[in-house]
């Protein structure tokens, strides 16, 4: 069964995170990616990407076929037009001024194929006072409010363990690809998708956000409670933390008689959800006092046999050994140079007919230039000759 995007063709002309986060969703999915890279001795010190044979590029970067080009030259301007003649999908997370000055911005390659989709990730937008700032996820995470709610109340702000925004901002751009694509059915135009780590954060807060515009509350630091919704949060049992989530009338009172304090539901302080978000930290003491007579695996069992929404807090080892994890499949493995076998994790979403599939491992630098130069034409001397001048 063929992948859902087999015929479909992707130029990569991104780096570092968001871009390459887009790109892996359409790769995963059966898309020819074809990464574009400068040629080794013009690329730069790049240590917010990583190594490549390190465990982040390995992850970001595989199921694609890598190409060297100079884009600061005609020539490989040239050839990047005449790959856009036969792609479906362009991807770039440059600075918005770059992509004019290079000659390769959309109005440019939309010229060369107006089937072209042309994907652009930026900071802060491709228009705007912020335009031609450079961006960065704990910038965006600042910004776009993020940190201001995340941590203990009065901590002051703390950006979050993962890269929400350049991860958020990843996946919209892909998923605007695939509306642009399934628009093109219809109407046999491509066209231009944009998006930020600034909006990509902002969209993000999701309640949060909603609470500001339309209640016109200001969220704070909650910790590791739910900021609305008591009692939702870590508690503490005899041997580490567990989460439970019982907010509401139901699960209130199942909670309460899981862990032997039936007497809470009589305690006016606790009539409410409202009543028990105000008196949260004398209801968390309550209830973690319950809780200390047995360690976290005794209550995550009662508590799911209550009906009780609870889990684990695990580390990153302990996600992958979780038996449910290992159901899932979330980790898939391909032979790899540097890793015996290079383990990886899997996509977040299952078809039950056209499943991902991690095909190929991530390229080395220009591993395929030869391979692809010759598919648009060009014959062996003209690629000795392209190598020579530095324009692959």
């Amino acid at each position: 069964m063929a992948a859902p995007l087999s015929s479909i063709r992707v130029l990569d002309l991104t780096r570092v995170r968001s871009g390459p986060t887009a790109v892996r969703q359409l790769a995963d999915w059966g898309a020819d990616v074809i990464k574009i890279e400068q040629p080794s001795s013009d690329m730069e010190e790049d240590p917010i990407g990583g190594e490549r044979c390190g465990s982040d590029f390995q992850n970001l970067h595989r199921n694609k076929r890598s190409l060297t080009l100079n884009l600061k030259s005609p020539e490989g301007v040239a050839i990047l037009k005449r790959m856009a003649q036969t792609a479906d999908v362009l991807v770039e997370n440059y600075r918005p001024e770059v992509k004019v000055r290079l000659g390769i911005d959309y109005p440019t390659m939309s010229g060369v194929n107006g089937r072209l989709i042309y994907a652009s990730i930026s900071g802060f937008g491709e228009h705007g006072p912020y335009r031609d700032r450079p961006g960065f996820d704990q910038i965006a995470q600042g910004m776009g409010g993020l940190m201001s709610i995340t941590g203990l109340p009065g901590q002051g702000p703390v950006r979050a363990g993962i890269p929400v925004a350049d991860l958020a901002a990843g996946i919209l751009c892909a998923q605007g690809i695939l509306l642009a694509l399934v628009e093109r059915e219809r109407s046999g135009q491509g066209q231009w998708i944009t998006t930020s780590l600034l909006q990509a954060q902002i969209f993000m807060l999701d309640f949060q956000a909603s609470r500001w515009l339309n209640s016109g509350e200001v969220p704070q630091q909650a910790g590791n409670n739910h900021p609305t919704n008591i009692p939702t949060g870590a508690f503490r049992t005899a041997d580490g933390y567990i989460n439970i989530g019982a907010s509401g009338k139901t699960m209130w009172e199942r909670l309460c008689r899981a862990i032997g304090a039936e007497e809470l539901l009589d305690d006016p302080a606790f009539a409410t959800n409202a009543l028990r978000s105000e008196n949260r930290d004398a209801l968390t003491v309550e209830i973690e006092g319950r809780l200390a007579c047995a360690p976290s695996a005794t209550w995550i069992d009662r508590l799911n046999q209550a009906g009780v929404p609870c889990g684990h807090i695990y580390s990153v080892d302990q996600v992958f050994a979780d038996p449910q994890v290992q159901h899932l499949s979330m980790v898939e493995t391909v032979a790899s140079p540097y890793y015996n076998p290079l383990r990886l994790v899997a996509q977040g979403v299952s078809l039950s007919r056209t499943p991902s599939e991690i095909r190929l491992r991530p390229p080395e630098c220009g591993e395929h230039t030869d391979e692809i130069l010759s598919s648009l034409g060009y014959a062996p001397r003209d690629i000795a000759d392209l190598r020579s001048r530095r324009v692959v």
